[in-house]
This record gives C-alpha cells, sequence and structure tokens, in this order.
C-alpha cells in the first residue's frame, strides 16, 4: 500500500467574518433592548407568542424543542419558508440553515437538473433525508463530473415541492446509530403539510436583473377532514425557469469572437401532485399513507465544438455547433403504514417505503462524426447521421419495510425510554443503453474499420455531448439489508439527561456493521445547559456506485475533449489497475456544545464538532496513460491498460481518502414584542474545516497521489465554503411583514481545470430582502429581491487560469456556491380560501 501524507498545520479557522457578524449581532442586540416594551405594553400585544415548536429528530422519546435537545437541531417553519425568496427546496435550505450547502452548477450533464446537496461540508450520499420520518430513496444520477458531490448519488431534494412542507427539521449531528447508513454528516426531516382548513393558493412571477431566469410559479394546497382526528392533503404545483447565460465571448475558437458557450442556470420545468393523509381505525390507531409524483424537464448545454475540431462535421455545422442535452427526470413515492397504541405508553408503527428515481437523456443539436465519415461499400462516405438521440436511462428504486416499537421501562424502579426496531431495505439500480447511434463507431460498430474525420484523426464514436450508454454499459441489478437498533433514553437525574442507541446492519453483497451513539445533556438552570454526543457511523457503498459505468467526453488536464470511460467495480479495468471491491466508510464524530437563554426572548447555543471518515468512497482522479515515447509496456503501465480500450483516460470508484472535518456552529435569536409589532434578530455562523489526512492505494500501478490528485483533495478540502454565516432581521407591524436577510459565503478553491494553479473565488456577502402586506387575513402580495446588490463570483485569472477565460468561462465553475445569476426579483401573492 502507498500512502501520501498530508499536513494539519494550518489552523482549523479564521475568525475575522465572525468578528464582523458577532458585532452586527450584538448591536442588533443592543438596538432591540434600547427599544424593549415594558410588560404592560407586551400584554397589550395584539400577537400572543407562538408556543416553541418541537422536533422530533435526534430523540425516539418525547418531542423537545430544539433548545432542550440533546444534539444540535435546526427549525424551519412556514414564516421562513413565506419570507425567502428561492422556490426551490434545495436553494431555501441554503438560504436559511448555513450547514447546508446546495452548489450551482453548469455544464455538467445530469448534475444541471439535480443538483448537489450537501451537510457540514460533506458528501451528498453522507446526509440521510427523511419525510415525515420515514426514509427518502436516493437519485438515480451518480456526480461524475468536476462538481461539488463527485463521484456520489445523494437525495434529490428539488423532488420535494415546498407546497407540501409544513416544517423542516435539521439534525447536525452523526446520527448513523439512530436511523442507518448515510446519516454521517446529520439528518433533513420534511414534514408535510395535515392543515384541512384551506384551499392554500399562490403564485408566483419574477426574473433576473442582468437577463434571462424568468420565473414562473404557482402551487395550490387543500385538505379535508376524515372521521376523528384523521385529514387528507393534496398538493398541486408547476414551477418554469428560464435558463440564463453569462458566458463570455470565445476569442480562441471562432473569428469574429463570440459567445459560444451556455453557462449559468439551464431552463427547467417541474410539475409534482404529493399527498398526505391519515385515516383513523380506532380510537387509538390509525392507517397513514403520503408520497408524491414529480416530473422535472432540463435544457443544458455541453461543450462547444469549433468548425475545425475533429468532432464536427462542417457540411453539417459549418460554423460549429454546441450540443443540447435535454434531461428528464421522473420521480415517484409512496408511503404506508399503521400506528397504535398499545397501553402503558407504549407504540407501534409498522411501515412499507417505496421510491423511485429515474432519469433520461436525450442529446439534441448533435451528430456521430464516425457514421457521417464511414467508409461506404463502393466507394465515397456515408454523409450521414441523426443529429439527436435517445442516449440512455438511469432508474434508481428502494423498498424499506420498518417495523419500530417504542414505550417506557420500568428497570429496579426507574423509568427509562426504549425504543427498538427492525429494517429491511432493497436497493436497485439499473442502467437502459441509449440509441445506437449514441454510442456506435460507425454503423457496424466494428472498431477494425478504419474511420478518419476531417483532420485526418480517428473518428469519435457515439453523439456529441453527451455519448449514449452502451450495451456494455447497462445494468440492473440490486441488494438488500436488514437492520436491527435500540434506543434508550433516561434522566439520571432532573437536570441529566442520558441516551444510548447501537444499530447492527449486514447487507448482502459486503457483510455487517454495528454502530453506537452515545449522548448527555445536562441543564443546571433554565438559563444554562451543555450537551454532547460520541458516535461511530459508516455509509455502506450505494449501488449507483457499485455499478455505474459509462464513457463520457471530458476535459483532459491540457483542456482538450477526451473520451472518459468510468469502470465499474470488479470490471476488467478496474482488475487491472488491481482496485478491490468496494467497502464501507467508518466515521466517528463528537460535538459539544451550551445553551444560553439569558432571558425569555433571547437564546444562544454554540457547538464544537468533528468528523473523522476512514476509507471514503470517492471517485478517482481522471488517470491518463503517461505522455511521451514507451520503450516498453512495463515503462507505460497505464498505456498499456487504457490502450487496447481505446479510451484516453479512466476512473472509478474507490476507498482512497481518510478525511477530518472540524467545525463550530453558533446561533442566536433575539425577539422584541411591542405593541402591535414584533422584532426578530437572528444570527447563525458555519465555520468548517475538512483536511484529507491520507491518501491510500492498494494498486501495484497507481499511487494514493495518482489515485486521488491534488485537483480532487482541492475540491474535497476547499471546493465547499469553510464559513457560511446568515445574518437576518424581521419586523411584523400590523399587515406588513419586511425581512433582510444577509449571507457570507466564505472563499472557494479549485484546480480541478487548472492545474497546479489554484483558482481561488473570493468570499462574499449576498443580501435578500422582502416585504409582505396582508390585505386580509386570507390575502397577502410578497415582493423580493435575491441578491439584492448584484454580487457576482470572482472571476477566473485571465492569464494563469487560461484558457478558460478565452473560452467565455467568465466567472466560477467547478464550485459556485451561490451561483452566477446576479440579482432576482420575485412577486408573489398568496390566497387562501
Amino acid at each position: 500500500m502507498t500512502r501520501t501524507k498530508r499536513s494539519n498545520a494550518r489552523p482549523i479557522v479564521r475568525f475575522t467574518p465572525t468578528l464582523l457578524a458577532t458585532s452586527l449581532l450584538l448591536a442588533f442586540h443592543s438596538a432591540s433592548a434600547q427599544q424593549a416594551p415594558t410588560d404592560n405594553a407586551i400584554a397589550k400585544a395584539s400577537e400572543e407568542p407562538a408556543p416553541p415548536a418541537v422536533v422530533v429528530l435526534g430523540s425516539r422519546s418525547t418531542a423537545r424543542t430544539a433548545l432542550d435537545s440533546a444534539a444540535p437541531v435546526g427549525l424551519i417553519g412556514q414564516k421562513d419558508m413565506q419570507m425567502a425568496g428561492p422556490l426551490e427546496l434545495g436553494k431555501l435550505l441554503q438560504t436559511l440553515d448555513p450547514s447546508f450547502n446546495f452548489s450551482s452548477t453548469f455544464i455538467s450533464d445530469g448534475t444541471d437538473i439535480i443538483r448537489p446537496a450537501t451537510l457540514r461540508s460533506l458528501g451528498p450520499d453522507q446526509i440521510l433525508v427523511l419525510v415525515n420520518g420515514k426514509r427518502r430513496h436516493q437519485q438515480a444520477l451518480v456526480n461524475v463530473q468536476q462538481t461539488i458531490g463527485r463521484g456520489s448519488a445523494g437525495t434529490d431534494i428539488n423532488a420535494i415541492p415546498m407546497g407540501a412542507v409544513q416544517r423542516i427539521e435539521v439534525l447536525r449531528d452523526g446520527a448513523a446509530a439512530q436511523y442507518g447508513s448515510d446519516a454521517i454528516a446529520g439528518v433533513i426531516n420534511i414534514v408535510l403539510k395535515q392543515q384541512t382548513a384551506d384551499y392554500q393558493l399562490s403564485a408566483t412571477a419574477g426574473g433576473t436583473s442582468e437577463g434571462g431566469g424568468e420565473l414562473y410559479s404557482a402551487s395550490a394546497n387543500k385538505g379535508w377532514a376524515i372521521g376523528d382526528g384523521g385529514y387528507v392533503n393534496f398538493t398541486l404545483e408547476g414551477r418554469h425557469r428560464g435558463e440564463t447565460n453569462r458566458a463570455g465571448v470565445d476569442t480562441l475558437r471562432v473569428d469574429p469572437p463570440r459567445v459560444t458557450q451556455r453557462i449559468g442556470d439551464s431552463e427547467a420545468r417541474d410539475k409534482y401532485f404529493w399527498w398526505n393523509a391519515s385515516l383513523p381505525t380506532s380510537k387509538d390507531s390509525e392507517f397513514y399513507v403520503f408520497g408524491g409524483v414529480s416530473h422535472r424537464s432540463g435544457d443544458s448545454a455541453g461543450f462547444f465544438r469549433p468548425s475545425g475540431d475533429g468532432r464536427n462535421v462542417p457540411a453539417v455545422y459549418p460554423n460549429g455547433f454546441l450540443p443540447n442535452i435535454i434531461t428528464t427526470v421522473k420521480d415517484q413515492s409512496l408511503a404506508a403504514g399503521w400506528r397504535t397504541d398499545l397501553g402503558d405508553e407504549w407504540k407501534l408503527d409498522l411501515s412499507l417505503n417505496h421510491g423511485r428515481s429515474e432519469l433520461d437523456f436525450h442529446e439534441r443539436n448533435t451528430i456521430n462524426v464516425s457514421y457521417w465519415y464511414e467508409p461506404k461499400p463502393g466507394g465515397g462516405i456515408y454523409a450521414d447521421s441523426p443529429l439527436e438521440a435517445d442516449t440512455g436511462k438511469l432508474k434508481f428504486r428502494q423498498t424499506t419495510f420498518n417495523a419500530d416499537l417504542r414505550g417506557p421501562l420500568n428497570l429496579g424502579g426507574t423509568r427509562v425510554s426504549f425504543a427498538t426496531g427492525f429494517e429491511w431495505r432493497r436497493d436497485g439500480y439499473a442502467i437502459d443503453a441509449g440509441d445506437p447511434v449514441s454510442y456506435q463507431y460507425g454503423r457496424t460498430n466494428n472498431p477494425a474499420v478504419v474511420i478518419k474525420d476531417q483532420t485526418g484523426g480517428a473518428a469519435a464514436s457515439g453523439t456529441q455531448g453527451f455519448p449514449g450508454y452502451t450495451p456494455g454499459t447497462a445494468v440492473d441489478d440490486s441488494r438488500h439489508n436488514t437492520a436491527f437498533y435500540i434506543d434508550l433514553e433516561h434522566n439520571l437525574t432532573p437536570q441529566l439527561l442520558a441516551g444510548a442507541a447501537i444499530r447492527h446492519e449486514r447487507y448482502s453483497d459486503f457483510g455487517s456493521t454495528t454502530t453506537g451513539k452515545l449522548s448527555l445533556r445536562f441543564d443546571p438552570s433554565r438559563e444554562f445547559g451543555v450537551r454532547g454526543t460520541l458516535s461511530t457511523g459508516f455509509r455502506a457503498p450505494s449501488v449507483q456506485q457499485k455499478f455505474y459505468s459509462s464513457v463520457s467526453t471530458n476535459l483532459n488536464a491540457a483542456g482538450v475533449l477526451t473520451e472518459t470511460l468510468t469502470a465499474r467495480e470488479g470490471s476488467a479495468v478496474t482488475k487491472a489497475f488491481g482496485i478491490p471491491n468496494l467497502k464501507e466508510e467508518k466515521s466517528k464524530s463528537a460535538s459539544i456544545g451550551m445553551i444560553l437563554r439569558p432571558m425569555p426572548n433571547f437564546s444562544l447555543t454554540a457547538d464544537l464538532w468533528r468528523i473523522d471518515i476512514d476509507d471514503r468512497i470517492v471517485f478517482s482522479s481522471n488517470i491518463a496513460p503517461e505522455s511521451g515515447a514507451c520503450a516498453t509496456a512495463a515503462a507505460c503501465p497505464i498505456k498499456s491498460i487504457l490502450d487496447p480500450l481505446k479510451v484516453g483516460q479512466a476512473q472509478f470508484f474507490t476507498n482512497a481518502i481518510d478525511t477530518r472535518t472540524n467545525g463550530l456552529d453558533i446561533v442566536a435569536e433575539h425577539t422584541t414584542r411591542m405593541q402591535g409589532s414584533t422584532l426578530v434578530l437572528s444570527g447563525q455562523l458555519g465555520f468548517n474545516r475538512t483536511t484529507v489526512k491520507d491518501r491510500h492505494s492498494l494498486s501495484p500501478v497507481l499511487t494514493g497521489a495518482q489515485l486521488f490528485d491534488d485537483a480532487q483533495v482541492t475540491l474535497i478540502e476547499r471546493g465547499q465554503p469553510r464559513q457560511h454565516h446568515v445574518l437576518a432581521v424581521d419586523y411584523t407591524a400590523g399587515a406588513w411583514n419586511g425581512n433582510v436577510r444577509a449571507n457570507y459565503y466564505g472563499e472557494v478553491q479549485g484546480q480541478g481545470f487548472t492545474a497546479p494553479f489554484i483558482q481561488t473565488w473570493e468570499a462574499k456577502w449576498l443580501v435578500d430582502a422582502a416585504i409582505r402586506y396582508a390585505f386580509t387575513p386570507r390575502l397577502s402580495l410578497t415582493a423580493g429581491a435575491n441578491n439584492l446588490f448584484n454580487t457576482f463570483p470572482t472571476k477566473w485569472d485571465p492569464v494563469k487560469a487560461a484558457p478558460f477565460p478565452q473560452l467565455g468561462f467568465t466567472y466560477c465553475w467547478e464550485t459556485c456556491p451561490f451561483g452566477i445569476n446576479g440579482r432576482s426579483y420575485y412577486a408573489r401573492l398568496d390566497m387562501s380560501l
């Protein structure tokens, strides 16, 4: 085994922005304290304080408020969602919760429509997403481009419509022992609406000040009461987002120079139908069912092919062409179950949950060069090729059965909250091949046939932009696993709460694992408390990572479009390189925090945390052949493996690195209630730092640094902001409600396309503002602007990042925390009938 060590000498975080943010928060607090009303004024206020909202994440015993939990839990309610601008659930979470990142992507194939969602700067597949407390299925897409979450298949957070959501709980703590694999970074629980009183209607229109990005959205939610305490609730939602293009002029490939790329948000059309229902079956039991169907389509672009490029046919595209990638995301889920009270506070919950995710690819404005230039029997060439084709489908399916039992145990006169359960889950993955023209080399797909392109080189096979999945990459396979858990909580004293959990899981394809968690909460007084957790965790390799393979066109280190083979576990390529089958990631997590409530209207929490992950599953670097002459095969081992495959470079999934992530989360909120008005000041400061401790390889051909090169280390360590802060002011007076929110995104870096030069995109503040007027209690109008001051990321370095600025890449690419659209504006009408 070869190992490459990295230094950990740098400090965990830099606190300069914290001082600014904290100063602002203290200033807000001071100002509000000067305006504090008398007790009599408070008593006369038109709005009574709402009771603290409870959360169910982090504990299976009695529900608690977020401030009373043994682990840090964030809560996003209806008011937060109404006064935030984004209509996509992923962007909304990023705007409101600094631990959540939803990086913007473009020219990244399917990742343009299913963007990577991460928590605490870990991977998209290291978050567990629940809906109504039940596991949500993952997405079919594997992020294989140079983006955040490269090599992962997370959860498609945008497949859930905003109009169906009542609240969102975010557990910022390792919870694999409580909830199972994937919960290394934490858990997000999305709670669906249960309201039965009204027709809730909403319509939004907006755009961007720089052009493009037209936004139109409408949603309707309605519920009906059923029997004694039952309900059924339906949500119908539709949205259209126009494309934005912030590409600069291409000065290298066309004359005269012009814009050749589409760089920005892809066009998207989204449709949703969701439901949530409960039917009482007796006084103490109920049958429940929830789920939804979503259909989303995206229209994005690949890389421009110049007129004289070997991948172009001038007779068809005399000025070159920009391949057009059409993606369709189909998502369905259905969960059904039965809950009952067994007596003496014991409760049983049986449920069956099925979900499916499908991503269809269709290529337009393309061509198969090998079809066009293929020699024709009798002389000449065919001079013909389809200009569009279906390029394949990715499918993921998951079925989960749960049996959960909880209640109090009396152990020697001591009352202990006890929970136990069983889970069976089956995950399946399939790849359907595209149309033959999308992947074939000539009509016979015979590599022995010599086909030359317009430059005299070997003609490229398949459609340009996104070559189709081939019969050789097609797969339909699955695995299953079972799990048992025990969860205990007990107040050792009235002030001291202790909790413990243990979970054992067995997988049909790689074995079993056991994880555990301990938690403590000590409250010597109502005004002060401390909490801490210790846990172990794991993440099984996903079926997407085990079974995915493809051939795609990527830029190599020289900026040249190159065919790249993604080889699956156990393939001839991974065996030739000596890459073993995937095994589970193992993690250790710890957190310690304090809670301050010095007055009824002010709270402050601070939590320090650390997550160590060993054998983290990542996507390897692009493994390219050795350059220069090779006297023998032994002198060029990579070339001798790849050349017979006629592939320019290869990549694969591997347990290649060990990482450590440290962080600090600070959350403060102050509420001032006056005669007829309410002022809420809040601040959330998030710090984190991920370090790649080891790079290791079992390959006799590749070292750890070759298997996972510095560019990929930079993406892991610096691709997500190490600092993300959210400061907000919300003021309500009578029928008016105003909200100003500032998001601070720390600097990010990347070198995936410019190595060894590291491009830095500087830290930025973004300010959102919204004002709402309620004409009646049932009719309101909201107007707002996101990124009010039209802030853009740092531009590419015109010299050191060449040739990308010269190709039209103006702003960021491989990592874009807040996108490149600039200011957007909107108006929303909300009505209840």
